[in-house]
C-alpha cells in the first residue's frame, strides 16, 4: 500500500476507534499543567492525578511555588517518580516565571524549553493544551513504539521521530495523533507483546520490529 494512503487510513481508523479521546492530565490553567507535566516524567497519568488536587488547592500562583518549601514540596509529591529532582524543577521554574514573566507561563518553544525541566516533548503539551498552539507533536513512550512497529519512522530520537511524523500526519492531527497512539498502545499495541489479533489496523501495520505478538 502506498505509503500516503496507509498513513490516511490509519488515522482514519483510529479516529474511528477512540473518538472521545482526549489529553490525560487534569489541569485548569497553564501553571497547574506545567507543574502537572513536570511531575509526568516516567509515571502514570493517574498517579499525577491523584497528586495534583492536594498541590493546585495548597499553590495558587508560580509566587506559591517558588517561595515552597522544598523538602515539604517533596513529601507533597512523593507519590511520583524522582520527587526530589521534579520539587527542584517546580520551584526554579516558578522562580524564573515570577523574575521574567509576571508570574505567567510564556507561551512560546524557545521560553518554555528554557525552564527547568521542561524539554521540547513537555513544551508542546503545554502549547497544544494550554494555549491551543500546535508547533509540533508530543512524542511520548507510545508514540514512540507505535510510530516505529507502523513504519512511520526508522529513528528511536523523539526528536527526529517527530520530524518524521509532522511531514506524514496532516497538521490538523498533529493534537490528537498523540492521544489516539497513547489509547491505542494501551489497549492493544502493548509493550512488548501486541495484540495483534485483536487490532484493527492489523493488515495496514509492518508491524516494524514486532518479535512476538498475540
Amino acid at each position: 500500500m502506498d505509503a500516503h494512503l496507509q498513513t490516511t487510513t490509519v488515522l482514519s481508523e483510529l479516529k474511528k476507534l477512540y473518538p472521545n479521546t482526549k489529553y490525560y492530565l487534569n489541569f485548569s490553567s497553564p501553571l497547574e499543567l506545567l507543574v502537572a507535566t513536570v511531575l509526568s516524567a516516567q509515571v502514570r497519568d493517574t498517579v499525577v492525578n491523584a497528586t495534583t488536587p492536594r498541590l493546585f488547592q495548597k499553590y495558587k500562583t508560580a509566587e506559591d511555588y517558588a517561595r515552597a518549601d522544598l523538602e515539604t514540596l517533596i513529601q507533597e509529591i512523593s507519590s511520583v517518580s524522582f520527587p526530589a529532582n521534579k520539587a527542584k524543577y517546580i520551584r526554579q521554574a516558578c522562580k524564573i516565571l515570577v523574575e521574567k514573566y509576571h508570574g505567567k507561563v510564556p507561551d512560546t518553544m524557545e521560553q518554555l524549553i528554557e525552564l527547568p525541566g521542561i524539554g521540547r516533548k513537555t513544551a508542546n503539551v503545554i502549547l497544544i493544551n494550554a494555549f491551543k498552539k500546535v508547533e509540533g507533536i508530543v512524542v511520548d513512550t507510545h508514540v514512540i513504539r507505535l510510530s516505529y512497529r507502523l513504519g512511520w519512522t526508522k529513528n528511536k530520537n523523539p526528536e527526529k521521530i517527530e520530524q518524521d511524523l509532522m511531514k506524514i500526519i496532516p497538521k490538523a492531527d498533529w493534537d490528537r495523533i498523540t492521544w489516539l497512539l497513547k489509547e491505542h498502545g494501551r489497549a492493544i499495541c502493548r509493550a512488548p507483546v501486541p495484540i495483534c489479533s485483536q487490532c484493527a489496523l492489523e493488515p495496514l501495520c509492518p508491524k516494524a520490529g514486532v518479535t512476538k505478538r498475540v
